[in-house]
């Protein structure tokens, strides 16, 4: 059976492979973007099976009237997919407050108003599928991103407790963690390079100049197959909770895990401690 998908950030990158996967094999797509001419291509090639809508996800009003017009105009949600996004680079001492603040409600506040309409829809229907684009950088974290790492840590944990909260109304849930995956013409984007950079402050240099580069030098994804492996997602009948799209992180995240319980072992001792369980294991837990 085909599906519905609404999808944010629709205009470039995985986004726009996203909404060309799904509708090459007869899937409509409510697609949004802050300008919509960049997909006037899909309309005059799937016609009706494309709803191109002009939204910023950073507008909550603008973000409930897109995702009504999109069921009105399709009669159902299946899949929704939260893509829209950007990397504010800076180190922390150089972030200015309307940078963190631009990069959390793009990230995270857009994602969460973008949740918040669509679910009495999915609920009513008894079924749905909400995707969320997290990155690496939601599950480990690194010089000069900090603001980045914020706002993907923040929807790691929002999607994760939203899966607990929506299950029970045949809701699924899925946070996709890709790694660095090529533009269209096959170059692999150095983050330093095309991110939104803060004021730089000299004494980050050294930093600045260790990881420049750092993206290039990665493997390059395939968006185009990153595209269809999503489709595998949406059409599973019990799909990943998280699933990493990509290659060169899985065993750093490894270390970073077992870096993380060991230092929780070594220090179990002062943790008792400071419960009051004075070395004791048993006893509630909050």
């Amino acid at each position: 059976m085909s599906k519905t998908w609404f999808v944010t950030g629709s205009s470039r990158g995985l986004g726009r492979e996203f909404v060309e996967a799904a509708l090459s094999r007869g899937d409509g797509v409510a697609a949004t973007a802050r300008n919509t001419r960049s997909l006037d291509d899909l309309v005059a090639t799937y016609g009706d099976a494309v709803l191109p809508l002009e939204v910023d996800v950073t507008d909550r009003a603008a973000v409930f009237e897109g995702v009504e017009r999109a069921h009105e105009h399709f009669g159902r949600l299946d899949v929704i997919v939260n893509n829209a996004g950007y990397a504010q680079i800076g180190a922390i001492e150089e972030l200015s407050e309307r940078q963190l603040r631009d990069q959390l409600e793009t990230n995270l506040f857009g994602a969460f108003w973008v949740i918040q309409a669509v679910l009495p829809h999915l609920r009513a229907q008894g079924s749905g599928h909400v995707i969320q684009l997290s990155s690496i950088a939601g599950l480990l974290s690194m010089p000069l991103g900090g603001a980045y790492h914020v706002s993907k840590w923040a929807v790691e944990a929002l999607n994760d407790t939203l899966s607990q909260e929506v299950a029970a109304f045949g809701v699924k849930v899925t946070v996709v963690e890709p790694a660095g995956f090529a533009t269209r013409d096959g170059n692999n984007p150095d983050p330093l390079a095309n991110g939104h950079m803060a004021e730089p402050n000299p004494v980050y240099d050294p930093l600045r100049r260790r990881l420049a580069g750092l993206g290039a030098k990665m493997p390059a994804g395939d968006p185009t197959t990153a595209a269809q492996a999503l489709l595998k997602i949406v059409d599973s009948d019990d799909p990943p909770l998280r699933v990493l799209f990509g290659q060169g992180f899985h065993e750093q995240l490894r270390h970073v895990y077992a870096d993380r319980l060991k230092t929780w072992d070594d220090w179990e001792h002062l943790s008792m401690e400071a419960h009051g369980a004075l070395g004791q294991k048993s006893g509630s837990h909050a």
